[in-house]
């Protein structure tokens, strides 16, 4: 019999696991949370890989409830080959994926207790599915509300950036995958064929960085299942939301341009890639709140004015002292009518002096911060002044205060030596006292100068003029600071070197200017109003047992100064030890290690080593991953080493090894 969980909600709820069937016989774990009515609901849907009995069950249980308990069937469900779902594991976002999740949107709309009428949301992967599956435009799709997402899967995902391989993220990310593609279904739920899936499985895992490093251009692999092509094709309502610390935040400023006023909002808060009511930094919001009022607009035809809220909603920060981690950054919410606004004037700055060589040593960028900041405590960019001095640095004076709001871009004269090169450009609040707070940044590997969709390099001893955009933002340079552009030719370990990065380019500032996208200061009282104080659900009850040991550091960087030797170590934060109710015990490990010799473009190396262990008491049920990825290059190829060894009861399972040469055609 299905638990009831009472809160002091509009209904009572209930929840159950149950499996959806696919058209080719492949059955979806899911997890149902419904109002205990006899009136059917509109149902709500969160599709991702993250393992919804164990990875994401403390977070589902935070909204799934409320939503339930607000009058809508609340579902989560893990797709084909990860958690208790069957079927084997695919790259993120693949077209079986997405077809998959259609088929998901169709059977919900039939089930008794549902109205017909479906929405779907997500964080991050979630997200992305949200809107990719809202492009394949299911009839009984109403409505999305789309977290910390990306609509170019090549240039503002985990891959790329200006064309530049995202050293940091592609490894990162690509060895994270891997290791959790390679977890075991759990017996509790998935019963005794649990072993027999995993293995099938485990023989059907290939590195996904192989594919990525594949397609160094935006060729039609990236083009699949991505929207920004035809924005289109989305027919559901969209509410877009992003925070200023999380790199897909531009995606919201594209939807709120790109589609149809009448059916899309967007929310950008000083956030990381977190749910905006958990509010790293703050000030956190009532997201669930105001994601009922946008389902109860479209899914129950309630009149709740969401449409009369501003297109976009955005908070521009103060300016605040460099530091990692921040708790409340001060600011305020500001409204725009449209997308580009009429409050905002681009304001050029032209750059001052006598060409200057750029040859950035090749740490430059270990003190950029996680690229994928979550709200850890080791994040966020210390304090510039170092980055800043391997860079070329130009600033104006700010006369009076100064809100920004939009992407800042850079119009560069450069002149290059060599055919293969990037250029980065870093926007900076220098204080009275000198500290330098990272605002946004950019970056252009000059061989995509023409476009993501190619590499054309670069006529040695050339001089051409390059324009990019920065990353959006939302910030306000007081008077009396002073705006700083830093450019550099390294940012290790962010952008994987150029063979011939070391040669750096040289920078002519006349020509060259920076651009920002100036907001009239004031005007819009009331922008924040309503967004109220986070509330969620009553917690899972996960458990992080009591630990002797002494943690090691989030981020650690090791100079070896004789041999000239950056290591940077990473410690992701991604767990540690939990015991849920249910009463698995699992346990994660990760450290990611970025190594460069500062004069030496070549010697950059990723490595990513994880150990993840499920062990249930109760069934003598214990099973361990563990996997090593390595990232090495010469002038012509990216070398890749990927291991995977998982045992169960102590005995190995299964044990493989991937080496791979993939030829460096754009990165």
């Amino acid at each position: 019999m299905s638990p009831h969980i009472r809160m002091p909600f509009p209904y009572e709820t209930t929840h159950e696991d149950l499996r959806i069937p696919l058209a080719d016989g492949t059955m979806l774990y899911a997890r149902v949370w419904r109002p205990l009515t006899d009136e059917p609901v509109p149902a709500l849907l969160e599709y991702l890989p993250h393992r919804l009995t164990d990875g994401t069950a403390p977070r589902d249980f935070q909204r799934h409830p409320w939503y339930a308990g607000h009058g809508y069937a609340s579902v989560r469900v893990d797709v084909r080959g990860h958690g208790n779902s069957e079927g084997l594991p695919a790259d993120a976002y693949a077209a079986t994926e997405l077809a998959d999740g259609v088929e998901v949107v169709h059977w919900l709309a039939a089930r008794p207790w549902c109205d017909g009428k479906v929405g779907m949301f997500g964080l991050s992967w979630g997200g992305c599915n949200s809107l990719r599956i809202a492009a394949l435009a299911p009839e009984p799709l109403k409505a999305i509300v789309t977290v910390c997402a990306t609509d170019d899967r090549y240039d503002n995902d985990a891959h790329y950036t200006g064309g530049s391989v995202l050293a940091v993220e592609m490894h990162a990310r690509a060895a994270t995958l891997l290791a959790h593609a390679a977890r075991p279904p759990d017996p509790r739920y998935a019963g005794d064929a649990w072993e027999d899936m995993w293995l099938r499985r485990l023989e059907a895992l290939e590195p996904f960085l192989h594919t990525w490093l594949a397609h160094q251009t935006r060729d039609d692999f990236w083009r699949q299942g991505g929207i920004r092509e035809d924005y289109g094709t989305i027919g559901a309502a969209v509410l877009a939301v992003g925070g200023w610390h999380d790199p897909h935040r531009d995606t919201v400023l594209r939807l709120v341009e790109r589609l149809p006023a009448d059916r899309v909002r967007g929310l950008i808060g000083p956030w990381s890639a977190q749910y905006p009511d958990r509010g790293l930094p703050g000030p956190a919001i009532g997201f669930l709140q105001e994601t009922l009022r946008w389902w109860d607009h479209w899914l129950k035809d309630a009149p709740t004015d969401v449409l009369e809220e501003p297109l976009l909603r955005a908070y521009v920060t103060d300016s605040h002292p460099p530091a990692t981690a921040h708790g409340t950054l001060p600011g305020r919410w500001v409204g725009e009518p449209a997308w580009p606004s009429p409050n905002i004037t681009n304001v050029t700055y032209a750059l001052q002096g006598t060409p200057v060589v750029v040859r950035s040593p090749m740490h430059t960028g270990v003190d950029a911060g996680r690229f994928f900041p979550v709200g850890n405590e080791a994040d966020l960019p210390p304090d510039q002044r170092e980055e800043d001095a391997r860079s070329a640095c130009f600033e104006f004076a700010v006369g009076e205060e100064t809100w920004v709001l939009g992407r800042p871009r850079v119009r560069l004269r450069l002149t290059s030596e060599v055919s293969r090169g990037q250029v980065v450009a870093r926007l900076c609040d220098v204080a009275p006292d000198g500290s330098s707070t990272l605002v946004t940044r950019g970056v252009l590997n000059l061989s995509a100068r023409l476009g993501r969709d190619r590499a054309v390099p670069w006529e040695p001893g050339a001089t051409r003029d390059v324009a990019f955009p920065l990353n959006g933002i939302g910030y306000a340079f007081p008077a009396g600071h002073r705006i700083r552009l830093a450019v550099s030719s390294a940012y290790w370990p962010w952008v994987w070197p150029q063979a011939e990065s070391g040669a750096g380019f040289t920078l002519d500032p006349a020509g060259s200017f920076l651009e920002v996208p100036v907001r009239a200061r004031g005007g819009s009282a009331g922008a924040g109003d309503g967004l109220g104080e986070p509330e969620p659900a009553e917690p899972l009850g996960a458990n992080q047992p009591v630990t002797l040991d002494e943690p090691r550091p989030e981020r650690l960087v090791v100079r070896d100064v004789a041999k000239g030797e950056w290591r940077l170590e990473v410690d992701p934060r991604y767990g540690g030890t939990r015991v849920y109710p249910d009463g698995l015990e699992c346990t994660e490990d990760a450290l990611e290690t970025y190594t460069i010799r500062e004069a030496d473009p070549l010697s950059a190396r990723t490595r990513s080593d994880w150990s993840i262990r499920l062990h249930r008491p109760d069934l003598t049920w214990d099973t361990t991953v563990r996997t090593r990825s390595e990232l090495t290059c010469d002038a012509e190829d990216f070398v890749a080493v990927n291991e995977v060894m998982c045992t169960a009861g102590g005995e190995v399972v299964f044990h493989r090894t991937w080496e791979k040469r993939i030829p460096r055609t754009a990165g």
